[in-house]
């Protein structure tokens, strides 16, 4: 099984059946899970936000754009319509995998109408 099977295969497990049961034997041990904030959560840390997660976000609709796999990471970038007429997300996803299990994960989530004001960085400066 390549790498970019084990991390579909967790993803399909839990939209498939709105449950972490069929994940969480995917994740190693002492999976970390990062937030662009610095903060980092466990394995059973993380479990426990996905599932307190799910009940909401039933119904969420996800079109995965990108799976990119290289070395043991593989990259996820997707577009989430979030239900009850909830704002579209952007989200890229980094899993790396060591022996069959994904043991870190990084997440960056974006509402899309924010996207464009997230760029005035990018622009050259006033004159």
């Amino acid at each position: 099984m390549t790498n970019k099977d084990i991390v579909q295969r967790a993803l399909s497990e839990l939209i498939a059946t709105g449950s972490t049961d069929g994940l969480a034997p995917l994740l190693s041990d002492d999976f970390v899970h990062h937030r662009p904030d610095a903060t980092s959560s466990t394995k059973t840390e993380w479990l426990a936000a996905v599932r307190a997660a799910l009940t909401p976000l039933a119904g969420m609709q996800v079109e995965i754009r990108h799976l990119l796999a290289d070395g043991d990471h593989v990259v996820l970038h997707t577009r989430r319509r979030l239900p009850d007429g909830g704002p579209e997300i952007a989200v890229v996803d980094i899993w790396r995998v060591d022996g069959e299990l994904i043991s870190e994960a990084w997440e960056i989530i974006e509402p899309t109408a924010h996207a464009a004001a997230n760029l005035t960085w990018w622009e050259p400066a006033a004159r």
